[in-house]
């Protein structure tokens, strides 16, 4: 019976993970602020969208990760970038908050 987990699936090869991805999940979610919060055994990552004129955000996805993934995700972030800016140059940087007209989207209503 133990032989029968060990086999593996037809066309798949031997230390392969086969990742499903839905529609939904593909359009992904747009997020312009991270905030990061962490435990002995776990990083928490909130991605937050701010839209311009509207004092509240809403989270829109959290993730929780090891601390040991944590690491991992900081490595393939750096590798991934120091490949975007060797192709499109380097990323400007900011401290500033994104700064957004008060009437984007629209003329501002008057009450």
């Amino acid at each position: 019976m133990t032989e029968d987990k060990n086999k593996q699936q037809p066309g798949q090869q031997q230390g392969q993970i086969n990742i499903e991805l839905t529609e939904e999940i593909a359009e992904g979610i747009y997020s312009n602020l991270a905030m990061i919060a962490h435990s002995n055994s776990e990083f928490v990552i909130d991605f937050i969208r701010l839209m311009p004129g509207v004092p509240k955000a809403k989270v829109k996805s959290r993730i929780v990760i090891t601390p040991e993934h944590a690491k991992r995700l900081l490595q393939a972030l750096k590798d991934n970038i120091d490949k975007y800016e060797a192709s499109f140059g380097p990323i400007k940087r900011t401290d500033d908050m994104p700064k957004f007209p008060m009437n984007f989207g629209g003329a501002v209503g008057e009450a």
